[in-house]
């Protein structure tokens, strides 16, 4: 169920390992939070342009929203958040010319108002 979404400037692109993030990512959310594995879903989105600070070009952001259900308590959010931060600057190479700036957001996605329908899977 855990909905993920990580944006992060162009200019990261190559130092940002997105695949071993997302795979630690997953772990982590089943371990802090209770998700299934096999329900999480990252997406990464590259944001071609950015304006941050002074919008100088050394400026770079990588910033992940995380969205489960309601339910859990503050301090459980509070560790997620911090390990998924403590993730994305394990997963993203020293990056001397830029000046990188790592975030986190947890929200609570409302069970009632959410809505999902999967497609089987047809084999041939």
């Amino acid at each position: 169920m855990p909905h993920i979404t990580v944006e992060y400037s162009d200019a990261v692109t190559d130092a940002f390992d997105r695949p071993a993030f997302a795979k630690d990512l997953h772990e982590a959310l089943v371990t802090i939070a209770g998700g299934r594995a096999a329900g999480c879903k990252t997406r990464f989105v590259r944001l071609d342009e950015t304006y941050l600070a002074d919008g100088s070009p050394h400026h770079a952001m990588i910033h992940a929203e995380l969205a489960l259900f309601a339910g859990r308590p503050p301090e459980v959010k509070r560790e997620l958040t911090g390990a998924v931060l403590a993730l994305l600057r394990r997963h993203t190479a020293p990056t001397p010319a830029l000046e990188l700036q790592f975030s986190v957001d947890f929200r609570d996605l409302d069970r009632d108002a959410y809505a999902k329908h999967d497609e089987p899977r047809v084999t041939v």
